[in-house]
């Protein structure tokens, strides 16, 4: 009997996950998009993935930067998920309006994060419509301590509720 994509999407859908942004800079030309595609993948070395789909104007931000950061989001901050959740294109010396500072490796780093993790893309992979990009994790802190927001069912959620 097999699945199809919608059933496939309803079932991984029941899997909660912390929701990111990814940003990229390159030539001046800023991106960032909602993810949460990402796992760890290895500690020796660092390594870690994020999935990106084809048609994402990221996808050929992250090809020609060659490398990215992963803002983790806190429950307070939906709204900043939610900005770039919307598909739109580079711009060129701003992040949508957020506050963000370039981290130590060049990569955008939102100053509202709960923590972040600068990387290389040291490999990707093709794996249907998307591209598993493989990145060295280069540099990475903690920000400030509050709870994730969680992505479960198709909704933003909050831990306990």
């Amino acid at each position: 009997m097999g699945i199809d994509a919608a059933r496939f999407r309803q079932i991984i859908g029941h899997f909660a996950t912390g929701v990111t942004v990814i940003t990229t800079a390159h030539e001046g030309w800023l991106h960032g998009m909602t993810a949460n595609a990402i796992t760890s993948v290895s500690l020796d070395p660092l390594l870690l993935l994020i999935c990106v789909d084809h048609a994402a104007h990221a996808h050929e931000q992250l090809t020609k930067a060659g490398g990215f950061a992963v803002n983790i989001i806190g429950e307070e901050q939906e709204d900043l998920s939610r900005l770039f959740a919307n598909t739109q294109e580079p711009e060129q010396n701003s992040l949508r309006g957020a506050a963000y500072h370039f981290g130590m490796h060049g990569a955008p780093v939102l100053d509202e994060s709960l923590a972040y993790l600068e990387c290389e893309v040291i490999d990707r992979c093709e794996g249907g419509d998307h591209t598993i990009f493989i990145g060295a994790v280069l540099e990475g802190d903690l920000v400030q301590e509050a709870a994730p927001l969680i992505f479960y069912r198709g909704g933003y959620r909050r831990l306990g509720g």
